[in-house]
Formats: C-alpha cells, sequence, structure tokens
C-alpha cells in the first residue's frame, strides 16, 4: 500500500486533513511542523513552497490545500464512499469550492475588519460578507448534507468552516448553521481526529512548557 503522510500542526487548517483522512479509514503517517522557522525550511518547502500545512504526501506524489486533499482522498479511496455521485457532483464541487473560495475569505476579512467599499465590492470577487453568509446558509438549508441526503467529502471542508466559523465569532450563528453542524458534530472519524489533535496540542504545550 502506497504510504499516506500528512504534514500538519494540530491548532491550523490541518485539522480538516485528519478529520478526512480518519473518514476514508487508511493507515497514515502525521509529521507535526510549529510555526515559523520549521515550515520555511528548504525541506519543507521543497513539499509545499508556501511553507504552510496541511500537506499530503501519498507516496511520490504532494496534494496541498485542505479542499484540494479532501476532494483527492474521496476519489482516491472510493471504498469510502465520499466521493459525489453523478448527481451530486455539481452541489459537491460547486459548495466546496465556494468554502474554499468566497467563504474563507470574506470570513478572515470580516474578522481583520476589512470590509471592501460597496463601489469596490467587485474587486474582491465574493462581494460581501452579508452576501457570502447568505448564499452558504442557503446551501446548507437545501438538504440535510451539502450535496443532498448524504454525507460526503464536502460536508468535511464546509462543515470545518462553519464549525470554526461559529466558535471563532466569525460566522452567525444562526440556526441553520448550528442546526447543520448538530448533523456532524458526533461523526467518529471527526471525534477520533479531534481526540487525535487535542492530545498532540496538549503534548506541543508541555513540551514548550
Amino acid at each position: 500500500m502506497t504510504e499516506l503522510t500528512l504534514y500538519t500542526n494540530p491548532m491550523s487548517r490541518g485539522r480538516i486533513a485528519r478529520w478526512m483522512l480518519e473518514e476514508i479509514g487508511q493507515p497514515y503517517n502525521v509529521e507535526i511542523l510549529d510555526f515559523g522557522p520549521p515550515m520555511k525550511n528548504d525541506e519543507y518547502c521543497a513539499i509545499n513552497p508556501m511553507g504552510k500545512v496541511p500537506a499530503l504526501r501519498h507516496g511520490s506524489h504532494v496534494v496541498t490545500e485542505a479542499a484540494a486533499i479532501c476532494a483527492y482522498l474521496a476519489e482516491t479511496f472510493p471504498e469510502a464512499g465520499l466521493a459525489p455521485r453523478p448527481e451530486e457532483r455539481a452541489d459537491y464541487f460547486r459548495w466546496m469550492f465556494f468554502t474554499a473560495g468566497p467563504v474563507e475569505a470574506a470570513l478572515t476579512n470580516h474578522a481583520l475588519g476589512l470590509e471592501p467599499p460597496a463601489d469596490k465590492s467587485r474587486m474582491v470577487g465574493y462581494g460581501s460578507y452579508a452576501s457570502v453568509v447568505d448564499a452558504l446558509e442557503k446551501a446548507i438549508s437545501a438538504h440535510p448534507y451539502i450535496t443532498g441526503e448524504r454525507f460526503t467529502a464536502a460536508d468535511v471542508y464546509v462543515g470545518s468552516h462553519v464549525s470554526w466559523g461559529i466558535g471563532f465569532g466569525t460566522l452567525q450563528p444562526r440556526p441553520a448553521f448550528t442546526a447543520y453542524w448538530d448533523r456532524l458534530k458526533n461523526r467518529k472519524a471527526l471525534n477520533r481526529a479531534s481526540e487525535l489533535d487535542d492530545a498532540a496540542v496538549a503534548n506541543m504545550k508541555k513540551t514548550s512548557a
């Protein structure tokens, strides 16, 4: 079996990739990197030139960006049942990449207090924070899951952003968002991933103390 290695930090978007790896049920290795120099050295930048996590090595191939990692693992390990069926593909790709683009940008800018002027909103791509949040609410309200009646890899990615948005206050805790997250938060794979990452955080703090 070709080896999987996750490069991550448990206080990063690497938690999304860890959740996805637990969902597919394949063995994998983990390399935890501290922020700063360990992510910016030549060795790691040969894996991800951005010097960021997560990154996934699968044999001789490397995938970066959490949304891409989710999509890659779903297609590479179809036996997990997390890739989209033909009738789910449009919503799967639409909302996963909507979240990777407009949602990510709008929530980050909003958290930083960077709101584009109304007459410049077209320049930022996503338009406005309000329009992005409204569109996301409609997407997750249309079905129990983002593509329909069943859980897919898109829910790993979209659900992670909804959870973090509610938790950090960058996303309004509308009933639709909390109801969507309630359908995801007790997944066994998520709980395993969270326990592993929380233990890694505790170990990092203990080591640095």
